[in-house]
């Protein structure tokens, strides 16, 4: 009932389920420092008994006490000190966020909010200036008090929020280089991979679908879906082990990360039990929100990868494009690794329980290159680091994949148009395209791109 008072910023993690709500608190940049502020009053009724009850002052020699008026004086001296330095971090956090937004990718900004070193260093400011703005209330004027750890402790902190700053100046200019960009949302991507997608999906993916009840399919019922939104979530396990109990199996429409509207298409079911199942209750376990998320969306994460790539493009600066490039290739490498490329979600048993519209391989591959092909556009040396990258996919992925590869990499070559090419561009292109033809085992294909952009050499001599 009291969720009805509160404002829509925070009633809205009461509407969402478990692991959503601990993904968007993680994402908060009030979260971490808002733990920090009760550690403050912690340790203000720590130091408080200390000084006020045990009388600390009695058992430490008379150097290292003060009375209360000089106490006093160096606390709203230090409020005053940890404030500007609080004043000046917030600055460059803007700073930084403005940068990011600008410069690489507007998806960019929670990476940084929600990075643990970030949130940890603006928690330590907010704690620090809360402490010392509470003991400040409990300092009287009384000549006869002695204080030990009050001082201490604030001098402490003090130290502590100089040396946080300092750290905090070279997190940030650190944290924007492109190389440290790159490789953090290379290894998100990849935790979303190892942890997420195989502890949800890969327990429960079989290759062959087995009994699919094709019989009962011809009387499937459709489920609409029941508001618009964005597909952030679907637990697996849960659908798998209420399709076991009602005998059916469930088909998904939408892939997470998908966006739907209302009444579309959300899921299918059929099967011996198909008469008493309750439609709500696989409904529940697919969560629709306003936005997109990472914790189930590989390409996402692809996405934003990709998009600091083509946002380096539009600035002129290749080698940027071109780190990215390479983390993409290593993404791409662990995704062949981890992921199976089935639609099927078993029991234990073995039985087919969900039947999920996958991305295969080819999918993931475009995502992953796709958009930084099509921006590149005539950039030769762009299209050739992509190629060098293929290449080195190829001597790593599992043979049924290497056609795939080649098959983007002639589509990349078949852009290219019947105009002039700079010889040293075309001769280095074409020597990157015949390794990858080696490895893939297509030198035919290559050398009827090879003659045809000879053909183009001798046009314009």
């Amino acid at each position: 009932m009291f969720k009805k008072f509160l404002p829509w910023q925070l009633r809205k993690y009461f509407e969402m389920s478990k692991r959503i709500r601990q993904h968007e608190l993680q994402s908060t940049l009030w979260y971490m420092p808002g733990i920090y502020i009760l550690g403050a009053f912690i340790f203000v009724a720590i130091t408080l008994y200390l000084d006020l009850v045990l009388e600390l002052s009695q058992y430490t020699p008379n150097m290292i006490r003060t009375t209360a008026q000089p106490t006093r004086l160096l606390i709203s001296a230090l409020i005053g000190g940890i404030l500007t330095l609080s004043a000046f971090t917030l600055n460059s956090l803007l700073v930084v966020l403005t940068t990011f937004s600008g410069q690489f990718s507007p998806r960019m900004l929670i990476n940084f909010v929600a990075d643990r070193t970030t949130q940890h260093f603006i928690g330590i400011f907010h704690g620090s200036f809360v402490y010392v703005l509470i003991i400040f209330l409990f300092i009287t004027s009384k000549e006869d008090e002695y204080f030990v750890a009050i001082p201490g402790m604030t001098v402490l902190l003090a130290f502590v929020t100089v040396v946080t700053f300092i750290f905090f100046i070279n997190h940030a200019t650190s944290w924007m280089q492109v190389h440290n960009i790159a490789t953090n949302m290379k290894e998100g991507s990849i935790s979303i991979v190892r942890k997420t997608l195989r502890n949800d999906l890969e327990q429960f993916r079989c290759e062959e679908p087995g009994d699919l009840m094709e019989k009962e399919r011809e009387t499937q019922s459709l489920i609409l879906a029941p508001e618009s939104g964005y597909i952030q979530l679907v637990d697996f396990k849960s659908m798998i082990d209420e399709a076991k109990k009602d005998q059916v199996i469930v088909k998904l429409h939408n892939k997470v990360g998908d966006y739907v509207l209302k009444d579309n298409r959300f899921f299918s079911y059929w099967g011996p039990g198909a008469e008493r199942v309750n439609p709500e209750k696989y409904s529940s376990f697919i969560e629709l929100g306003y936005k997109e998320t990472e914790i189930q969306d590989l390409k996402m994460g692809m996405t934003k990868l990709a998009e600091i790539g083509v946002k380096s493009l539009g600035n002129n600066d290749p080698q940027t494009a071109t780190t990215v490039i390479h983390q993409m290739a290593d993404l791409l490498l662990e995704v062949e690794k981890d992921i199976t490329f089935t639609p099927y979600l078993a029991d234990h048993e073995g039985q087919v329980r969900v039947a999920m519209d996958t991305e295969d391989f080819n999918f993931y591959l475009y995502r992953g290159f796709g958009y930084l092909r099509h921006y590149a556009g005539d950039n030769y040396p762009i299209i050739t680091e992509i190629i060098i990258a293929l290449s080195m996919v190829s001597q790593s992925i599992s043979n049924d994949k290497l056609d795939a590869v080649w098959d983007f990499a002639k589509n990349s070559m078949d852009h290219i148009p019947k105009e002039f090419i700079y010889h040293l561009d075309r001769d280095y292109l074409l020597k990157k395209l015949s390794d990858l033809a080696s490895f893939t085992h297509h030198e035919e294909d290559y050398y009827k791109i090879e003659r045809r952009l000879l053909e183009i050499e001798e046009r314009y001599t």
